[in-house]
């Protein structure tokens, strides 16, 4: 297996430890509400305060999320958004950064449907850094995870609170780029994690595994994400920056004036949230 290069993903990991600071991971709905809206909210992200973006291929059945999450798949697919439209998106995003890591996130449908070594090839050519596929675990690797990490990706892999000990270094072998922690059992955005539980499990993730390790799933606030950034590497925000989305639409579901306005602004409170966690947490 050739090398796998995620040099984005590390530089940026590099420099939070260096700044003594976790990272903003932000997960954002690609084509929601529409590809314009969704474009400008892309770009927008990392000068809001977003270390790396987190970029939802959307999906009919996306079992591992909420509510929120769910109803942005939908939108997205209803203005037409396909694969070929999201990876145009990351085009059009690293035509003005060359630095912000991003990373797809979905299901293998999609990916399957449209050709794993097509799909592999242009993720890389488009500028896309790393893949989170939820519904492939690690006794699938040779389908995506290895093909991935041979064409330079990194593969980013789900730990959760019922990952024992034994589970965890099968989940890890293969990991690059990345441990996502999921703070809470169940989907996105539906319940509140305990920053006390969520501390040992990033504790014990990190005897195994000299990868950083992002917490996410039910982060909302500020508050929730300080707490977070005191233990984790990173700290993972989906189903809130999406509720933003469906906050501002209209009746029709059209997306309004205060849109892409209020997925920032929340960004910029989330990221000033972790700065005032500064305590060496990613050291």
């Amino acid at each position: 297996m050739g090398p796998v290069t995620v040099a984005r993903l590390d530089a940026r990991f590099a420099a939070l430890k260096t700044e003594g600071r976790a990272g903003l991971v932000t997960f954002v709905t690609s084509g929601d509400p529409d590809p314009a809206t969704s474009q400008a909210i892309l770009d927008g992200l990392p000068a809001a305060g977003a270390d790396v973006i987190e970029l939802g291929m959307p999906f009919t059945d996306p079992m591992a999320d909420g509510p929120a999450i769910q109803a942005a798949s939908l939108r997205a697919l209803k203005a037409g958004q396909t694969v070929v439209k999201t990876l145009d998106m990351v085009r059009a995003f690293r035509a003005k950064d060359a630095d912000t890591p991003i990373v797809l996130m979905g299901y293998y449908n999609p990916i399957y449907s449209y050709g794993r070594d097509r799909f592999l090839a242009d993720a890389v050519e488009a500028g896309v850094d790393g893949l989170i596929v939820v519904d492939l675990p690690p006794e699938e690797d040779a389908e995506l995870c290895l093909p991935a990490m041979d064409a330079g990706l990194a593969f980013i892999r789900l730990a959760t609170p019922t990952t024992d000990e034994k589970r965890l270094p099968v989940v890890l072998a293969n990991t690059s780029g990345f441990v996502y922690y999921v703070s809470i059992a169940g989907v996105t955005g539906t319940a509140t994690p305990d920053p006390e539980r969520v501390a040992q499990a990033v504790a014990g993730i990190k005897a195994h595994t000299r990868l950083p390790v992002a917490v996410g799933f039910g982060v909302k606030t500020p508050e929730q994400a300080a707490a977070f950034a005191r233990t984790a590497d990173a700290v993972v925000v989906g189903s809130a920056l999406v509720a933003a989305v469906a906050n501002t639409l209209d009746d029709d579901g059209r997306a309004t004036d205060a849109t892409t306005h209020a997925v920032i602004d929340l960004v910029k409170d989330l990221a000033n949230g972790i700065q005032s966690a500064r305590s060496g947490a990613a050291a």
